[in-house]
């Protein structure tokens, strides 16, 4: 067994002497020096050849990529020198380049006769960075130099003592201890005292900012309209009315100026850099057709009647009526908050422009005027004229009772006979009656510059059943401005010829120049021999002679011969989808003297008390002040007495 071992043991060992040389041990080392030497003469080299080659190939691509890179270099260097160096150059320029905005001098707003109802003033905004002005105190060398609260303190009570409190040392002091980055705070003041305070606080900036004034206050606010600064734009824009519609014409064009700074984040100009690219070019002045007194007058005397009469509220219009110029245009809402200010919402409404409404027997002057220019009735045409009329299975009367009554054509116009009306209305058509409609210019815009104009309602011609007609003659089923109501009396004093109303005279450019707006074309209604018969006629209406009586009696003015129309309609109830018993409008046109007609009045009251269904009273009052601001003759003589009812 013990020899067994002995030999079995002899070959491991032998096998481990021949293994060794792979463990790569000293002794196999030394063995392989002695008895191996070919063996590792053939490894030795193949390990060294190898590392060689691999640090050439590694040093030649190193050598490769570090010349591609210069060469690169070089290539882009001489493109940017070359090529792209005055490119460059305007980059670095525009990014040191300030460009700034020359705001344009926004045009004036003026009456007839010059006086200025709007105009603009320059005014500026104070700003500070308060955490800047922390920082700077803090940094400053100045060892005698205040804390930053009390910098702030000190700024604080010098604006409001050179803005006389109107940034208030409160108000200042909020400001700057707020700890915003930047912000905008107190009124605006004057420029050279914002130029005093950022004279001596330079840390408090100023900034440029327009103000619309209107000196006037509210008077020909719901015409002028009202503009006001806009941040994102830099200037002046209009809002409404006028102001809006003609913000082109006013706000001229703004020109540039450049100049260059020291660094992107200083700002700081450079002295000596500023120049002007393109000056600003001012706006246009606009000279407007309306009379601010009369103006004045028309608001406070309506004001007044709506709020003698219980009324909601009211529209009155003045036109010249040779030329269809508006004078004077007012509106009155009552309902409002009266402790808004004086160019509140509630004056910057335009109603008698934008808000239609059904006009009553005012609308009857378009069957008269038709009867007399189609020869179907004379003044004195007598009809014979029942309490009530059929039409279209409509059954409708007149505003008081009566049996069948003998009224002259002229008596059914200044009775106001619903009736009368109708029985004209079927003998002239609806196609003669609906082309009227349209010359008299209901369903169309006036074309007035005002904004928001509305054209009314006349229904289209194809849907006028029986039923409905019976309804468009005596003013209800169809709607108006009360600036087309006023504008369908001036055809007939106007001798037939309607004339658009307008309220823009002329524009005066920046070089003084005054450009007149071309008058707009006139509009053949009727012959002027019509215009003249219904003009006569309708001076009826204020007649009060006894069983001889018009409608409108308290109109009449003494020493002037006056035509005119009252209306009184009943306003939609959408409760029931009906007309109201209790709502109405009341209205009257009319035009001064009847005898040469120099002015068109048109008025609107809404809703006025049960008792007062009536706008003549306030036609009287305006008309009067007329006659006495431009001084127009009494009338030669006056009117004859006309026959209403046969006797």
């Amino acid at each position: 067994m013990a020899s067994r071992d002995r030999q079995g043991a002899k070959p491991r060992q032998a096998n481990r002497s021949k293994r060794a040389p792979r463990r790569g041990t000293a002794a196999s080392g030394a063995k392989l020096a002695r008895g191996g030497g070919s063996a590792a003469r053939r490894r030795g080299p193949r390990k060294s050849r190898f590392g060689v080659a691999s640090n050439r190939r590694r040093f030649g691509i190193g050598r490769m990529l570090l010349v591609l890179a210069l060469v690169s270099a070089g290539v882009k260097l001489v493109v940017v020198q070359g090529f792209e160096a005055s490119a460059l150059s305007e980059r670095a320029d525009d990014q040191l380049l300030t460009k700034t905005t020359i705001p344009a001098q926004r045009g004036s707003i003026l009456d007839s006769e010059g006086r200025v109802l709007a105009f603009s003033s320059e005014s500026r905004k104070l700003y500070a960075n308060p955490k800047l002005l922390d920082q700077q105190q803090r940094e400053s060398d100045n060892p005698e130099a205040p804390s930053g609260p009390e910098k702030k303190r000190e700024i604080a009570a010098y604006i409001d003592k050179v803005t006389n409190g109107r940034v208030s040392e409160r108000e200042t002091l909020r400001a700057l201890f707020s700890g915003e980055q930047f912000l905008y705070f107190g009124s605006l003041i004057d420029p050279a005292v914002a130029r005093e305070i950022h004279d001596k606080y330079p840390q408090i900036g100023t900034e440029y900012r327009a103000v619309r004034q209107y000196p006037a206050g509210s008077v020909g606010a719901g015409i002028v309209g009202s503009a006001s600064w806009r941040k994102g734009k830099n200037k002046i824009l209009g809002n409404v009315g006028l102001e809006s519609s003609l913000d082109g014409t006013l706000s001229g064009e703004d020109g540039l100026r450049i100049s260059h700074t020291a660094r992107i984040s200083t700002g700081l100009v450079i002295p000596g850099t500023k120049r002007t690219i393109r000056p600003a070019e001012p706006g246009s002045d606009v000279r407007l057709t309306v009379d601010s007194d009369l103006q004045f007058v028309l608001d406070r005397k309506l004001d007044s009647y709506v709020r003698d009469v219980g009324a909601e509220g009211g529209s009155a219009v003045v036109l010249d009526s040779r030329t269809g110029e508006v004078r004077a245009l007012a509106n009155s809402d009552l309902s409002a908050d009266p402790s808004q200010g004086s160019r509140a919402s509630r004056h910057l409404s335009n109603p008698a422009v934008t808000t239609p409404y059904e006009p009553g027997s005012v609308n009857k002057i378009i069957t008269a005027a038709g009867a007399i220019e189609h020869g179907i009735m004379r003044p004195d045409s007598v009809l014979r004229v029942p309490s009530k009329i059929e039409m279209g299975g409509a059954t409708v009367r007149d505003a008081w009772q009566h049996g069948t009554l003998p009224l002259t054509f002229t008596g059914v116009l200044a009775k106001s006979s619903n009736v009368g009306t109708l029985m004209t209305a079927k003998r002239l058509g609806k196609d003669r009656f609906g082309e009227l409609v349209k010359k008299f210019g209901l369903g169309s815009e006036t074309g007035i510059a005002l904004p928001g104009e509305s054209s009314g309602v006349v229904p289209p011609t194809k849907q006028w059943s029986d039923t409905r007609f019976a309804n468009l003659p005596i003013g209800q089923g169809l709607s108006m401005t009360v600036l087309q109501m006023a504008g369908m009396y001036q055809a007939i004093a106007n001798d037939g010829v309607r004339i658009p109303p307008r309220v823009v005279d002329s524009t005066i450019g920046p070089d003084g120049q005054e450009h007149q707006r071309s008058a707009p074309q006139g509009v053949r209604v009727v012959s002027e021999r019509t215009a003249d018969t219904v003009k006569n006629m309708l001076r009826a209406v204020v007649q009060d002679e006894r069983g001889q009586r018009g409608t409108a009696p308290r109109a009449a003015l003494a020493g002037y011969q006056v035509s005119g129309k009252t209306g009184t309609a009943q306003q939609p109830d959408p409760e029931c989808d009906c007309y109201s018993n209790s709502q109405h409008w009341a209205t009257f046109a009319g035009m001064l003297p009847a005898d040469n007609p120099r002015y068109v009045i048109g008025i609107m009251i809404d809703d006025p008390d049960r008792g007062h269904l009536t706008a003549a009273p306030l036609f009287h009052d305006v008309a009067a002040d007329l006659t006495r601001r431009y001084d127009i003759p009494l009338s030669g003589e006056p009117a004859p007495e006309m026959t209403l009812r046969v006797r």
